[in-house]
């Protein structure tokens, strides 16, 4: 075999270049975002001038905002005195003068802190919840809907181990039944805390306060609004709504005929029905079918309906999750030995969960919207309830894009926020890596 002319060798080697400039930097990443084509650079030319044109034509009105007045007449005599005749601006002092109410509705202000310790302590439920390295916080999480409850409308503090001796011994009634069959463990559990909750749990707080009297001035909730009372509503509603829709995603793949008709009717006729409808039904029929002189609190039914509405569209969600699922995973179960819940809980949910975490969080989210709707029921929500409230003030009577802006930019930062905790855990959770 012949050589290689040495002309055609190379003897030594070429020193690194950078790559072509289309392949780097700013020119790489708008060549693959915004150029990457005739049309796409079309749009994004038309997309840009449009940016333009819109932040030439609003930042006057952004520029010449007034933070502090007692008047919406006020606002505008500062606007003209400040930047002349025709002039127009912003006029955020409404926000600025009216921000309590935005947060907290006619919550009493001399008991703000109530709400306020109440958030902070549900950011320390949601840790164990939303990162692993405080797993060993769990048992905060279990007992702050309890305590939440007891910081924002008060009452007596007993009432909170009372809540929770209902839990404990539907866990002892489990316990007892349990060797039975699953199912009669968690009908008897359901049985012995409900029925706890309505003859025993009473007496004991009533006992309780006569030995140790720890209360808080209680609040009523048509004194709710605002920010606080859609968090309310959403904390509620997107805690309890994902057990109930995984249980209820479950039931639907039964093959218990009597479960499965269950699930399938109750999902079909929540999803069938709008969320405003059911908001009604809570506030004006649910009445209707209670023993006379019953109350009940016009929240909690809001909250009830509200999970209920979330709990149908998640199961869903998770049953395309549970479909996405190669038959050989239930197979490696069963060749396993585990049981029905044990195959549930450690190889099949936790996949089916993984991959509906994008539709989850898109019904997360549009729930958290969806607390506006509560004004059809006469609770001020923050977007049209407060903002109603605040322009039926004289001196306030004819402001309309500030209030308005600033709910939606309050709206967007945690739905945003949710939306960016997704994202993260699909990329932790993430086991297709090439």
């Amino acid at each position: 075999m012949s050589q290689a002319p040495e002309a055609f060798c190379r003897s030594e080697m070429l020193p690194p270049r950078e790559p072509p400039l289309s392949q780097r930097g700013a020119w790489k990443w708008l060549h693959e975002n915004m150029f990457s084509s005739i049309p796409s650079g079309a749009i994004s030319v038309l997309g840009t001038g449009l940016v333009i044109w819109l932040v030439v034509q609003l930042y006057p009105w952004f520029a010449h905002s007034v933070w502090t007045a007692n008047s919406l007449n006020e606002c505008r005599a500062i606007i003209t005195k400040t930047w002349g005749e025709g002039a127009d601006g912003a006029c955020w002092a409404v926000i600025h003068e009216r921000w309590n109410q935005y947060l907290y509705g006619f919550y009493p202000s001399d008991a703000y802190w109530r709400p306020d310790l109440a958030f902070l302590l549900m950011l320390v439920s949601l840790l164990p919840v939303l990162f692993a390295r405080f797993r060993k916080l769990i048992w905060f999480s279990a007992i702050f809907p309890a305590i939440g409850y007891w910081l924002i409308w008060g009452g007596s503090f007993w009432v909170i181990p009372a809540i929770l001796a209902g839990f404990a011994v539907g866990g002892l009634a489990y316990r007892l039944t349990a060797r039975l069959s699953a199912a009669v463990g968690l009908a008897a559990a359901a049985l012995v805390a409900v029925l706890w909750w309505l003859f025993l749990a009473a007496p004991a707080i009533g006992l309780l306060d006569s030995v140790a009297p720890l209360k808080l001035e209680f609040v009523e909730s048509r004194n709710l609004g605002g920010f606080l009372l859609s968090f309310i509503i959403g904390f509620c509603a997107i805690t309890f709504s994902l057990p109930l829709g995984i249980l209820l995603s479950l039931g639907r793949r039964s093959d218990l005929p009597i479960i499965k008709t269950s699930c399938v009717l109750f999902i079909e006729f929540i999803r069938g029905v709008p969320l405003i409808t059911l908001l009604f039904t809570a506030s004006f029929l649910l009445a209707y079918f209670l023993p006379p002189g019953t109350t009940f609190d016009l929240v909690l039914r809001v909250v009830i309906m509200v999970t209920f509405f979330a709990a149908a569209y998640i199961a869903e969600v998770i049953r395309g999750g549970l479909a996405a699922i190669p038959r050989g995973q239930f197979e490696a179960s069963d060749s396993l030995g585990l049981t029905y819940w044990q195959a549930q809980r450690l190889i099949v949910m936790p996949q089916a969960l993984k991959i509906s975490i994008p539709g989850i969080v898109g019904v997360f989210i549009g729930l958290f919207k969806d607390t506006t709707l509560v004004i059809f029921v006469a609770l001020l929500d923050p977007l049209k309830g407060i903002t109603d409230a605040v322009r039926g003030n004289a001196s306030w009577n004819g402001i309309y894009w500030e209030p308005y802006i600033f709910s939606g930019t309050i709206f967007f930062v945690f739905c945003f926020g949710m939306s960016r905790y997704a994202m993260y855990l699909e990329r932790k959770l993430k086991t297709d890596h090439h």
